[in-house]
């Protein structure tokens, strides 16, 4: 198995079927990753030693799903050089993921976190994926493919209405 280049973190077990998304996106375009749970609150030991020593173990991202408070994403940021990209996840003790979005959304300057949309991890995953893209050209090549059958099906739907 190759390095992987992204790493998917989330708060916890129940973050997995929001944050699978990225990992099944990333696995159609190519881009290595591994897939793990690093809780803020729970584990801050384990998230302290995983951001610290993401980048010396060849990983190019992290994206980091949290619910509720949410801090993951901003405190791995806060910890790395690498880029972040945080996914809100609506969680059963979520305030309509208001809380989750604006946690990841509203980082003091210094701690930049890209944000997607509340339980967006398959754009995160494409986020990542341009981000690796725009230094290496298969992965290029296969955003371009992945982007160009997103034009085709908008396309036959065109045809199926007629």
């Amino acid at each position: 198995m190759s390095t992987p280049q992204v790493g998917i973190i989330m708060g916890s077990q129940s973050d997995l079927p929001v944050m699978q998304e990225a990992a099944d996106i990333l696995k159609e375009l190519g881009v290595e990753f591994e897939l793990t749970i690093v809780s803020a609150h729970r584990t801050p030991h384990r998230m302290l030693n995983y951001a610290e020593h993401a980048k010396g173990r060849g990983l190019k991202v992290i994206i980091a799903g949290a619910g509720g408070a949410a801090h993951l994403p901003g405190m791995v940021s806060s910890l790395t050089t690498l880029p972040v990209i945080g996914v809100p996840v609506k969680s059963s003790n979520s305030i309509d993921g208001w809380d989750s979005i604006l946690s990841i959304l509203q980082m003091p300057g210094g701690i930049p976190v890209a944000t997607v949309a509340l339980n967006g991890a398959k754009n995160a995953g494409i986020l990542a994926a341009e981000m690796i893209g725009a230094f290496e050209e298969k992965i290029a090549i296969n955003l371009a493919d992945y982007k160009e059958s997103l034009k085709e099906k908008v396309l036959k739907s065109v045809l199926d209405l007629k």
